[in-house]
């Protein structure tokens, strides 16, 4: 089976814009998360988010004119537009330009959402509920499909490769990344570029999310202190918009022409719970299978991993269990064991967490250091892991697992590891 290796990452979260300004500012143990500004939340429970700061790209604020013609724009959805911005940047970053006609077909592209298009579809129906059938938009439909933000990414650059998309729910951005470095491995491509977008912090999402009273409402007065993974005090998750974008790619590849490898992909595991729609089974199961099969799929043991990034959400009861299940995987491990939650600083990015984290992954191999868990201030169960709260920590850190689980109970974990 071919090696897959990570040449190139970009990102757009609550914390900004770029890799390393982002990274930098999650260590240093900042919040992303603030009162909506966008929209009127008067009559919602919850109104706070984890939103993108504007300004410029030098400092960490993202201007769409800087990244996309003004002509495109309408062409997308904001969710195409993130995306397009974290994969500008993993593809910049990643030195990577096809010089023949065989070097773009074999590179190719899979960017996921959880939603897609949502704030595109709400505003074409108020448009046909209040008789505006001839005002909508001849790129309505284009701008909404999930798999468009694929083909905006592939059209840009003329990757001809797999043009591939997906959508499991939160677990959306590591079954990107995973399936890509599959289609890599068994000879698909040679170079792919994966990861999840979403933009669901607008009126019909965090009306849809409170309605399941899954959001945090509590701390809407003190917004960087709602996300506060397996604390006692937590009160469901809080919304975050976004991309994560990775260019993977077959190993001898990148080494022949000289690109900097930032790690490796070490396993790929994912499972379904078969057991309710949002709830994950006591226990969770699933997640315990998933990571079985990740460990499985790259032949390695517990012990060569050393930090877990978690998909604590704040959710009151998927916390704990992802705590139990993590802990009985790797049962005395775990007292050698650093695992956070990064969505304690970015809030929850749905479809596009799980591409983001991956970035954080990587960059915890890449510097040698965890990011911490905010606001863990009491733990509502007690652990023999590391849950760095409030405060990084340098660690040796060869080998990292990331965990996403989603609705209709669909979960992935994937391990990045240094290159030997």
């Amino acid at each position: 089976m071919r090696r897959v290796v990570v040449t190139g990452m970009g990102i757009a979260c609550p914390l900004g814009i770029g890799v390393n300004h982002v990274w930098q500012r999650l260590l240093r143990g900042e919040s992303g998360i603030g009162a909506i500004q966008s929209f009127d939340t008067s009559e919602l429970t919850a109104k706070i988010a984890g939103q993108i700061p504007q300004g410029q790209r030098a400092d960490g604020g993202l201007d769409l004119s800087e990244w996309i013609p003004s002509k495109d724009m309408k062409k997308m959805d904001r969710f195409i537009q993130f995306a397009m911005v974290a994969a500008s940047e993993a593809v910049e970053n990643s030195g990577w330009t096809p010089q023949t006609e065989d070097e773009a077909c074999n590179t190719g592209v899979m960017i996921g959402s959880g939603i897609g298009g949502l704030e595109t579809i709400y505003e074409a129906a108020i448009q046909l509920h209040e008789g505006k059938i001839r005002r909508l938009s001849p790129f309505f439909i284009p701008s909404a499909l999930i798999n468009l933000a694929s083909g905006h990414v592939s059209i840009k650059y003329g990757f001809k490769g797999p043009n591939h998309s997906v959508v499991t729910a939160c677990a959306t951005g590591v079954h990107a990344i995973g399936d890509a470095a599959r289609l890599i491995m068994f000879g698909d491509a040679d170079v792919m570029v994966a990861g999840g977008a979403e933009s669901a912090v607008n009126r019909i999402g965090i009306a849809g999310f409170c309605a399941s009273r899954a959001l945090s409402t509590a701390f809407n007065d003190t917004p960087t202190k709602a996300s506060r993974p397996w604390d006692r005090d937590r009160d469901g998750f809080v919304m975050g918009e976004g991309a994560g974008v990775v260019v993977l790619e077959e190993y001898e590849h990148a080494k022949r022409r000289g690109a900097t490898i930032y790690a490796e992909v070490g396993g790929y595991g994912l499972s379904g719970d078969a057991h309710h729609i949002t709830a994950p089974a006591e226990g969770h199961d699933g997640a315990f299978r998933a990571m079985k099969g990740a460990f499985r799929n790259g032949r390695m043991n517990v012990e060569d991993v050393q930090y877990v990034n978690a998909h604590g959400t704040s959710t009151p009861l998927g916390d704990d269990l992802e705590l139990q299940a993590v802990e009985r995987f790797f049962g005395d491990h775990g007292r050698r064991l650093a695992m956070s939650s990064t969505k304690s600083a970015t809030g929850h990015l749905l479809g596009a967490a799980g591409a983001i984290e991956a970035v954080f992954s990587i960059m915890a191999i890449r510097d040698q250091v965890v990011p911490p868990t905010l606001n863990l201030d009491n733990p509502s169960r007690e652990s023999i892991i590391d849950r760095v709260a409030h405060t990084a920590q340098h660690r040796k850190v060869d080998a990292v697992l990331s965990n996403s689980f989603g609705f209709g109970g669909t979960n992935a974990s994937i391990i990045f590891k240094k290159v030997a």
